[in-house]
C-alpha cells in the first residue's frame, strides 16, 4: 500500500543560495528523487537508455524509473561527481547497470563518444532522452550577456541536436528519443528569456524531428515540466525567488523530479506507442494559455 508522501509547499522552502553549478546533496529541502513509493511492472525490460543530465533532478529521477521497469541506462553528467556517484548507487540497488559518462554536451564530438560508449558497454541503445539544461537569472534584459546566451542555447538545444545526430543511426522501429521542454517555452519568462527561447527551441525540434523519423517508426516527444525542486533552482534564482518556491500553478507548489518521471516511463514504452511528436504538459496546472 502507497503512503502519502510530503511534498514541500511554498511556506516549506527557504531562501537557499548555492553557487553553480549546485549538487543535489546540498539541497535544503532534499528533491524528491527516489521514486520510493513508484510501483513498476518492467514496462522497460531489456531496453538500454542514456540520459542527459542524468546525476539529479529530473534526470535522476528519470533514471531510476528506468532501472526499476528494467533498463540499464547511461547518465551523462557534467561537473558533479558526487551527485553522479550517488545516481549510480541508487540505479545498481535496482539490480540495473549505470553508465557514467562524463562530458559537456555542447560538443558534438562528446556527444558521439557518449553514444559510442554506451553502445559499447550494453550492446544497444533504445532510448536517447534529452534533459541536460542550464538557466540563469537575469532581471534586465540589457544584463544577458552573450556569453550566457551562447551557453543557454548551446546547452539547451544544440546539445539536443547534437545527441539526436550521434543516437538516430544506431535506433531501430520502436525506439524513442523523449526531450525536456519547459513551459517556459510556451509562456515566456521576463527573467528568463533566453531559457525560454532556448525551450521553445526544443518543442519545435520535437515536432519537426518526430515528423521527419515518423517513417523510421522512431518516435520522438518532449515532456513540459512546469516549476520543479531541481538544484539549477538555488543556484540561478536570486534568494527572495528560491523562497517561497513556486506557487505560479494550480496546486501552488513546486514539483518533485520523480512526479516527472512517470511521463518519462510513458514515452519510452509501448504504453504510448501511437503518441509522437507531442508536448506532454506535466506542470501542476501552469497553462500557456
Amino acid at each position: 500500500m502507497q503512503t502519502q508522501e510530503f511534498r514541500p509547499e511554498p511556506k516549506d522552502m527557504k531562501p537557499l543560495q548555492l553557487d553553480y553549478p549546485a549538487s543535489q546533496r546540498d539541497m535544503d529541502p532534499q528533491p524528491d528523487t527516489d521514486l520510493s513509493n513508484y510501483q513498476p511492472t518492467g514496462k522497460l525490460e531489456g531496453k538500454v537508455a542514456i540520459i542527459t543530465g542524468g546525476d539529479s533532478g529530473i534526470g535522476r529521477a528519470v533514471a531510476i524509473s528506468y532501472a526499476m521497469e528494467g533498463a540499464n541506462v547511461a547518465i551523462v553528467y557534467n561537473v558533479n561527481e558526487g551527485d553522479a556517484q550517488d545516481t549510480q548507487k541508487m540505479v545498481e540497488a535496482h539490480g540495473r547497470q549505470c553508465l557514467p559518462l562524463k562530458l559537456d554536451v555542447r560538443d558534438p564530438n562528446a556527444c558521439l563518444v557518449a553514444i559510442d560508449r554506451t553502445i559499447s558497454e550494453f550492446d544497444q541503445l533504445n532510448i536517447l532522452v534529452n534533459n541536460a539544461a542550464y538557466q540563469m537569472y537575469q532581471e534586465n534584459f540589457l544584463d544577458v550577456s552573450i556569453e550566457q546566451f551562447h551557453r543557454t542555447m548551446e546547452t539547451n538545444i544544440f546539445g539536443y541536436f547534437y545527441m539526436a545526430k550521434a543516437v538516430v543511426p544506431h535506433l531501430n522501429e520502436g525506439d524513442v528519443i523523449i526531450n525536456t521542454g519547459s513551459i517556459l517555452g510556451k509562456t515566456g519568462k521576463e527573467f528568463l528569456i533566453d531559457y525560454a527561447t532556448s525551450k521553445g527551441a526544443v518543442h519545435a525540434f520535437t515536432k519537426a524531428l518526430a515528423q521527419n523519423l515518423a517513417p523510421q517508426k522512431i518516435r520522438v516527444n518532449a515532456v513540459v515540466p512546469g516549476p520543479v525542486w531541481t538544484p539549477n533552482i538555488p543556484a540561478t534564482m536570486p534568494a527572495d525567488m528560491v523562497e517561497n518556491f513556486d506557487a505560479d500553478n494550480s496546486l501552488k507548489r513546486a514539483g518533485q523530479p520523480e512526479e516527472l518521471a512517470p511521463a518519462y516511463v510513458f514515452l519510452a514504452c509501448r504504453d504510448s506507442s501511437f503518441v509522437t511528436g507531442a508536448l506532454l504538459d506535466v506542470t501542476g496546472g501552469q497553462l500557456s494559455s
